[in-house]
């Protein structure tokens, strides 16, 4: 079964079968929100749209081709508020090999529609299952792969997702730049990872569904808050910003104002991870193979974060000791950028722009 997002599988189905009337039936019940019309549209054209995903998805055996067959209709799922076509496919393989090679070109970035497609596949061949990510520069994977080749395309997808994820860098960058101790970088941090952790979990596992035009908003919010609250203490306190106002015995003790940050950081860590999830696009019911495999991506995430933090938190402390008006300039410029920033896009993503 192939979930294919699906106005951006019309469109690039249509351009490369030059079938205009699935463009116009297609893009017509897209924009009335109609499943009934959308299943339609791709049913009246289906060599149109099965040859789209055929000629750009194979399995091979043993060296040789295995030959599709469609297995009824088109249906219509939903995803995040997002509509999903359905296709199944049956495939014919002419000798049986001790393992499958699986390739997907879809959506390419020479489309010009998206760029950075990954796919995720998730599968159960001869008594074989695991789950694989794809995208154009890992194209294909095999099923007799051993289990820490499938763990490290995860584990590589987690890492490209936080480094490619602006958003999410920001808010560290304003996590780090608020942060007056290391006990705070760290505890922050942590429940940073807790919440996205649960979140991202359920939400990839089908559990929880939030819809993406209410996360995406939350989380650009998100940064303006935690980059604005060290604006707002700043402002306050001057000089005084990174001072403590009670210190405790232990080396991970918070005076209220970090208690209360801990709170938000980890409120908005829950909306990020439902963020991680929308963007790994996973929806396959429970397996313990998925399971950890979404870990490992997890995983991903968190040894880039630990990275940042750990090359510029040691340097942000250099600065506060040494010149602490700089260090508070430094700060203070890095949490406004971040903050507005923050700010646009949480306009841009109301509005829908």
């Amino acid at each position: 079964m192939l979930e294919l997002e699906y106005d951006l599988f019309v469109v690039s189905a249509a351009d490369f079968e030059h079938d205009d009337p699935l463009f116009q039936a297609g893009n017509a019940a897209f924009e009335a929100e109609d499943t009934t019309a959308q299943a339609a549209a791709l049913n009246a054209h289906p060599e149109s749209a099965a040859k789209y995903v055929t000629e750009r998805f194979s399995v091979t055996s043993a060296g040789q081709a295995c030959t599709p067959t469609r297995v009824g209709d088109f249906t219509m799922g939903r995803r995040e508020g997002v509509p999903y076509a359905d296709l199944l496919l049956d495939w014919s393989c002419p000798e049986r090999g001790d393992d499958h090679q699986v390739r997907s070109t879809l959506f390419p970035d020479g489309e010009r529609y998206v760029s950075g497609t990954k796919t995720i596949v998730t599968y159960e061949i001869d008594g074989r299952s695991g789950s694989a990510a794809l995208d154009a520069a890992h194209p294909s994977f095999s099923t007799g792969q051993s289990w820490y080749e499938r763990f490290w395309e995860f584990f590589r997808l987690g890492t490209e997702h936080l480094l490619t994820g602006i958003d999410h860098i920001l808010f560290l960058l304003a996590l780090i730049a608020g942060s007056r101790r290391l006990r705070e970088i760290v505890l922050a941090a942590t429940s940073f990872t807790l919440a996205h952790s649960v979140t991202f979990m359920l939400a990839a596992l089908g559990l929880v569904d939030v819809p993406a035009r209410v996360v995406e908003p939350v989380i650009a919010l998100s940064i303006a808050v935690v980059a604005g609250w060290y604006l707002w203490r700043v402002w306050r306190r001057g000089d005084h910003a990174t001072d403590l106002e009670t210190v405790g015995s232990s080396h991970f003790s918070l005076d209220r104002a970090g208690w209360t940050r801990l709170g938000v950081v980890f409120c908005f860590g829950l909306v990020h991870g439902l963020g991680f999830a929308g963007a790994l696009g996973i929806d396959q019911a429970w397996s313990w193979t998925l399971l950890w495999s979404l870990l490992v991506f997890n995983v991903g995430i968190e040894a880039v974060q630990l990275a940042i933090i750990a090359a510029v938190f040691p340097l942000l402390m250099v600065l506060r000791r040494r010149a602490p008006t700089a260090g508070l300039w430094v700060t203070g410029a890095l949490s406004a950028g971040v903050a507005v920033m923050g700010l646009v896009w949480f306009v841009q993503r109301v509005s829908g722009s």
